[in-house]
């Protein structure tokens, strides 16, 4: 999946979330909206994304068969207000024997990404939280196909349980410095880092030609 290709940010409404005295801001209520506020693009197919009822819950289903399309919602976030990002998931199944840092392998049953825009296609940055099935978890590693402008994360490995919800908390602001690196002083990091464009969900599995189905709760920004 050539990650930094499937968004063109100036074709995407533009949601201006402010956190001001608010601690969280929402991106993502499946209880209570519909999915009218994303766009969706196709890469190879289309990823059915679907809004279900699981264990009395509602929530986002991904069912990907040998497909790849990404729900993306452009917005602003203010990281210095609001650096946490918050959601849960989970995966029915793993695609299992996958080298994940070959363009071959680069599928995952469920990523949440932050995109952060440049001037051009090139400037452009993006941060994957994946559900990896063949790296442990806490591996790192270049996106296969356009390197060091996409990182990736495994925030879930392949020994995590499939078929059960997990609650996950990331520091946004700091992992971007962290995986970007320093730029050379505070206020530098802060106008640097401080601002997102974009955050995206996506079920892929058109490299590998496989099934994967995972869903997806809620998910916020937080200031603690």
């Amino acid at each position: 999946m050539r990650i930094l290709h499937l968004l063109s940010l100036s074709s995407l409404p533009m949601f201006c979330l402010s956190a001001y005295a608010v601690t969280s801001i929402p991106i993502a209520r499946f209880e209570t909206e519909s999915l009218s506020r994303w766009q969706e693009k196709s890469f190879d197919g289309y990823t059915q994304y679907k809004i279900v009822t699981l264990s009395g819950q509602r929530v986002l289903k991904a069912d990907s068969q040998g497909s790849a399309s990404i729900l993306a919602k452009q917005l602003k976030i203010d990281l210095k207000k609001t650096p946490y990002l918050n959601w849960s998931w989970r995966v029915e199944n793993n695609l299992t024997h996958l080298n994940e840092r070959t363009k071959q392998g680069d599928d995952y049953a469920a990523r949440i990404y932050i995109v952060q825009g440049g001037n051009t296609r090139w400037s452009t940055i993006a941060l994957n939280y994946v559900w990896s099935s063949n790296q442990i978890q806490g591996s790192r590693w270049n996106n296969a196909f356009v390197g060091k402008r996409a990182k990736m994360l495994a925030v879930r490995g392949q020994a995590d349980a499939t078929k059960s919800w997990t609650v996950e908390k990331r520091n946004v602001y700091q992992d971007l410095i962290e995986f970007f690196g320093d730029k050379g002083s505070d206020w530098k990091n802060e106008l640097a880092y401080r601002f997102i464009d974009a955050v995206a969900i996506m079920t892929d599995t058109d490299n590998s030609q496989r099934s994967a189905i995972a869903y997806y709760g809620d998910i916020y920004f937080s200031e603690k």
